[in-house]
């Protein structure tokens, strides 16, 4: 059994039954007492749209028509993660894209040697790059060796929107319909060529 002495005993959470609560100090947070994220105030969707270059141009005429824009967000919703495959990776080209990125940034330091060099400053900043490209093509050579197949392709990752929502601050909202109404977003939509 457990004594009641000691630096917490004197403290009882509000629920019943008077258990400690995980987490800070036992504590639960509520909306706006500093402890947790603020809510601010109700907002309200005023257009919904396929693509981010609508919504952007929503905001951008709210904008133009004098529209207080720090009271809007624009929201993505049913994000996606896509990765795109960009090619195979063998040892040759792990061992040239680290190459490269070695020469970037073996330049950068023979720059910083070049400058306070007081003989050849261009020989300087010429080792440096063929130093850091010579050290980048054995690093990435080895450590695409070290993955031992399990990864033999790059890629790059990107979040995709299903839609974007153009959200403001619920007493602003009549306001923002109003001049939403006088946008035409169909003349931004480029037009099908005819033969």
């Amino acid at each position: 059994m457990t004594s009641a002495s000691g630096p917490t005993s004197g403290w009882r959470s509000a629920l019943p039954g008077g258990g400690l609560l995980p987490g800070p100090a036992g504590r639960t947070t509520v909306p706006g007492d500093g402890h947790g994220p603020e809510t601010g105030p109700p907002t309200v969707t005023v257009g919904s749209y396929p693509d981010y270059p609508s919504a952007q141009r929503v905001v951008d005429h709210l904008a133009d028509n004098r529209f207080p824009v720090e009271h809007t967000a624009i929201v993505g919703t049913n994000l996606t993660l896509v990765e795109t495959v960009l090619g195979r990776m063998d040892t040759g080209r792990a061992a040239l894209i680290g190459a490269g990125t070695g020469a970037w940034f073996g330049l950068f330091i023979g720059l910083l040697f070049g400058i306070f060099t007081v003989g050849n400053w261009l020989g300087v900043i010429v080792v440096g790059l063929v130093v850091g490209a010579i050290w980048g093509a054995i690093f990435g050579a080895v450590a695409h060796a070290m993955t031992g197949g399990q990864r033999d392709f790059t890629s790059a990752s990107s979040l995709r929107a299903g839609q974007y929502a153009v959200i403001v601050d619920a007493n602003l909202a009549d306001q923002a319909r109003q001049l939403i109404g006088r946008l035409d977003l169909s003349a931004a939509e480029p037009k099908p060529k005819s033969r």
